[in-house]
């Protein structure tokens, strides 16, 4: 398929993957269709999906039916949907676009899947201002966050006792060392670039400070708020938590400038800049 040129007819896209959707909407250039847009909203948020887009169902099961209803030219998935991809292949062309399955930084994987994107949609003079505004975004960030900025804990929660924890070869953690921030996670990780951990192991962490990732699980923020394990952390001990936004940690550049923007409002706020009361 013959890429559309900038400010010309747009090639009709089918997004599976969350990551490529985001960036999809920030080239200007949306998806006609895609996978799971109410969660979207929670674990994702930016940029806003346009109402035009089309609800595909879920990400593992899309809605066949409908795709083959919408005149597509194009679908583009990550390797995680392989198995969807001979009976996506029956309705449109597939473009497999990856972050974490090759070789290369998370972040250096992002901005080249941003380009490709850019160049299938024919928006590339898009995606190289993308790719500009997230680094300045990045390094305006960094020159917010003061001088003596404490190491972090990035976690989300899975459940009440378990969370992800960030490190390295994650988005969020390349995004942390352009902004100067030393990660206080230093354990292994998975292919993504985080590990599944209960509280328990984050009590080994001294000398840091917890930051949270939206969006808690139902229940999650009442049963923490009473509990001796969690409010005994070191890190959460260093007080106070950073309560951060939903960040897709999985690659998109809207991501990565929504988590610098947040780390930086996080860490620059009074409560947080000035020295924790002892």
């Amino acid at each position: 398929m013959a890429a559309a040129t900038d400010g010309g007819d747009r090639p009709r896209v089918a997004a599976i993957d969350w990551g490529q959707a985001q960036t999809l909407i920030a080239l200007g250039a949306p998806p006609v269709a895609m996978a799971q847009i109410d969660a979207y909203q929670d674990w994702v948020g930016v940029p806003p999906v346009p109402d035009s887009v089309r609800e595909l169902g879920l990400r593992v099961q899309p809605n066949m039916e409908l795709m083959s209803q919408l005149d597509l030219d194009l679908i583009t998935i990550t390797p995680m949907y392989a198995s969807s991809r001979a009976r996506l292949e029956a309705i449109a062309p597939v473009e497999t676009i990856d972050v974490y399955y090759h070789e290369g930084s998370a972040w250096d994987n992002t901005v080249e899947s941003t380009r490709r994107l850019g160049a299938l949609v024919g928006r590339a003079d898009a995606a190289e201002r993308l790719v500009a505004d997230t680094r300045r975004t990045v390094e305006t960030a960094a020159e917010r966050v003061p001088a003596e900025a404490p190491r972090l804990l990035v976690v989300q929660f899975m459940d009440a006792r378990h969370v992800r924890v960030y490190g390295e070869g994650s988005l969020l953690d390349d995004v942390m060392t352009r902004m100067g921030l030393d990660n206080a996670w230093t354990g292994s990780t998975t292919f993504w670039g985080f590990a599944l951990v209960s509280l328990e192991r984050l009590a080994e962490v001294d000398d840091a400070r917890m930051a949270v990732l939206d969006p808690m699980p139902v229940g999650v923020a009442e049963e923490i708020d009473g509990s001796v394990l969690w409010n005994h952390l070191p890190a959460v001990r260093q007080g106070p938590v950073l309560d951060l936004p939903a960040v897709w940690s999985f690659g998109g550049l809207p991501s990565a400038a929504r988590f610098a923007r947040a780390l930086a409002d996080a860490l620059s706020a009074p409560q947080v800049a000035g020295t924790p009361d002892s």
